[in-house]
């Protein structure tokens, strides 16, 4: 008698099974690696005031801190300000024997904000007077920890990814190009939502709607014909590339949550490159810091888009490609019923692969 245990039923489930136990350690892997023990790593900060005294002073800073703080000198608040608002500094300690003042950009990020608060409050307290903290870009009052970005970030990556199975599945017998322009089609509709969202629903976004679509259509579009395109190499597996690429890297290295120098090297270099970070950057840069900055995550994202372009023309020749299925010689019915199996087994194979990204 043949063991239940080799049936090829329960070797079909445990085949299944496979995606979620990974995506189990990936995420385990990617969110704890990023998130659980942020320290600052070579943190931007600078101090005001010109002279040897205030070189001393950071130097002094530079030497308790090690490689946590890059401490920098400049003459004035003015130019602090302004550095703090093209995020080139986290935050800013004006000296004072009576008032010290600490400069933060709580838009750019609160985690950042809250380190170098607890930074700079112990030295303050060194000097004998309580520290002020001035926030010179703070998030709106919708959005008081300026984290509704990073979540906006997430609800545009969830329509984006678990469309990839819809169009790429389900729409198998459809042509390349059929796709890649339902992918685009459906990429409007995914930034539609998060616009709605950002804009009249959670108020993240008081202005510049349109461009928040804009860049949400970019984002949404470069991860749907990526994910169009690998699917016809990929098949099922596509779920999981796809949660690799733009869940747990994605999420972890968007600046969303923590910026870059709370990170560790990993994490912090993808920042730079990576479209989640792109798109959470650019969206920053549209709201809260006078576009500074936005170009390049524009670029970000367009690069990104062409990517995805590149996949699915490669995808698509492929395709073309391979060799046409002939019927097998024989009787008219034949023919009919393998193809009708054959139709069968797939028609499964796509409603398993979309329910179970569904599911993830």
């Amino acid at each position: 008698m043949k063991s239940p245990v080799l049936s090829p039923a329960l070797r079909h489930v445990l085949t299944h099974l496979l995606t979620p136990l990974l995506m189990c350690i990936g995420m385990g892997l990617a969110y704890m690696g990023a998130f659980v023990t942020p320290e600052p790593h070579h943190m931007p900060v600078a101090v005001v005031g010109s002279g040897p005294r205030t070189a001393v002073f950071a130097q002094t800073v530079k030497d308790a801190a090690g490689d946590k703080l890059d401490v920098r000198t400049v003459p004035d608040r003015a130019t602090a300000v302004a550095l703090l608002k093209s995020r080139h500094v986290t935050g800013a300690y004006v000296p004072s024997a009576h008032t010290p003042e600490l400069l933060v950009a709580s838009a750019a990020s609160d985690m950042g904000a809250t380190a170098v608060e607890k930074v700079f409050t112990p030295v303050a307290a060194h000097e004998g007077a309580p520290l002020k903290v001035t926030d010179v870009a703070p998030p709106v009052q919708d959005d008081p920890t300026g984290q509704g970005l990073f979540f906006l970030l997430i609800a545009v990556s969830i329509g984006s990814y678990a469309s990839v199975a819809a169009i790429g599945a389900a729409g198998a017998a459809l042509s390349m190009r059929a796709r890649a322009l339902l992918a685009v089609g459906v990429s409007a509709a995914v930034a539609g939502i998060g616009a709605l969202l950002a804009g009249p629903v959670f108020h993240l976004a008081h202005h510049a709607l349109g461009a928040v679509w804009g860049m949400a259509w970019l984002y949404s579009a470069g991860i749907l014909l990526i994910g169009v395109g690998l699917h016809t190499f990929l098949k099922r597996w596509t779920t999981l590339t796809m949660m690799v690429l733009f869940v747990m890297l994605n999420f972890t290295s968007s600046g969303g949550l923590f910026r870059p120098e709370l990170q560790n090297g990993f994490f912090g270099s993808l920042h730079a490159f990576w479209n989640g970070a792109g798109f959470v950057e650019g969206v920053r840069s549209l709201l809260y810091f006078g576009d500074d900055g936005l170009g390049r995550n524009v670029w970000t994202l367009v690069a990104w888009l062409a990517v995805g372009l590149a996949v699915t023309a490669i995808a698509g020749a492929w395709e073309r490609g391979r060799p046409a299925v002939t019927p097998a010689p024989g009787p008219h019915a034949a023919p009919a019923t393998s193809e009708e199996a054959e139709r069968s087994a797939a028609d499964r194979e796509a409603e398993e692969e979309t329910e179970e990204t569904v599911a993830v």
